[in-house]
């Protein structure tokens, strides 16, 4: 069962109240089922939101942030923990520790940054963590469009492309990735035909 879950998301809001709305009742389900927070540790954007509503819900939020962008005033200030890196890398490793699991939530170029690394890492067998997208609004349509294309194109495999959970109601996906089980497949350190 995920006791903590890492959640990567933007640093800009577009104002979409169905994006808000998704990220409450998350929160909510994240609280009472006692799932920590573990995110980049911003006030701003939907990191902010989620960090606010976990709190607002009684549960806890624990930010990793560098330092760099604790210096440009952009830390939220009341979180359950704050912990302080010297760089993005060892932010994004902590996050990853700490985590029983990833929740990629609408974003930017970062949030796919760190989508895709801890996606791969799951591929090499890193890691046996559940990778879900809360896929509010068919967000995230065109990028799993993409990953069909590599499928197609034979870049991907089917299975691993099926590492991902793709759901849009944020209590459904928490069901979800509790009940996953890591299968990537590792044949292709060893044969390179993805046919």
């Amino acid at each position: 069962m995920i006791k903590s879950l890492c959640v990567y998301c933007g640093s800009n809001f577009n104002g979409d109240p169905h994006l808000k709305q998704a990220v409450e009742i998350l929160a909510k389900e994240m609280a009472d089922n006692n799932i920590k927070l573990i995110f980049g540790g911003g006030s701003v954007g939907v990191m902010g939101l989620i960090a606010d509503a976990i709190l607002k819900n009684g549960g806890e939020a624990i930010g990793i942030i560098p330092q760099f962008l604790m210096d440009k005033e952009v830390g939220h200030k009341g979180l359950t923990e704050m912990i302080v890196t010297e760089n993005m890398h060892q932010r994004k490793q902590k996050m990853a520790d700490l985590s029983d699991g990833f929740l990629i939530l609408p974003g930017g170029f970062g949030t796919l940054e760190e989508f895709f690394e801890v996606l791969t890492w799951l591929q090499l067998g890193l890691h046996k963590k559940a990778i879900g997208v809360l896929n509010v609004g068919g967000f995230y349509d065109f990028l799993f469009k993409q990953m069909d294309v590599m499928v197609e194109q034979r870049f991907l495999k089917q299975i691993n492309r099926d590492l991902v959970i793709d759901e849009s109601d944020p209590i459904i996906i928490i069901k979800k990735m509790n009940e996953f089980v890591a299968k990537p497949d590792e044949v292709w350190f060893k044969d390179r035909n993805l046919i």
